[in-house]
């Protein structure tokens, strides 16, 4: 079982960054693909990106490549989304989810935070 805790969100003007943060409480933290997901106002959640366990992999929606980076730190349990060059489409809530399957389907991720808002002011 893991439990996710994501952090780092708030406003933050366009083309600004931000670093979000994803804790697990788990033991067995480095045994899961990471992903990132999010959800404006009025959408449905969409897949931002993934993480590899040994984080040798990552891939992204076409929208956010260039400018998002996944990273993990199996050590502290944690996956990070830096996210730079920030759009005003970009603003959503962010959620972390962990998973079996290297994949940009929810269905495959068993885990997920309760996200962080990320607002960004044109």
């Amino acid at each position: 079982q893991e439990q996710l805790v994501e952090s780092g969100g708030g406003l933050v003007q366009a083309g600004g960054s931000l670093r979000l943060s994803c804790a697990a409480s788990g033991r067995t933290f480095s045994s899961y693909v990471m992903g990132w997901f999010r959800q404006a106002p009025g959408k449905e959640r969409e897949f931002v990106g993934a993480i590899s366990r040994r984080a040798g992999n990552t891939y992204y929606v076409d929208s956010v490549k260039g400018r998002f980076t996944i990273s993990r730190d199996n050590a502290k349990n944690t996956v990070y989304l830096q996210m730079n060059s920030l759009k005003p489409e970009d603003t959503a809530v962010y959620y972390c989810a962990a998973g079996f399957g290297y994949t940009d389907r929810m269905s495959s991720y068993d885990y997920w935070g309760l996200g962080t808002q990320v607002t960004v002011s044109s």
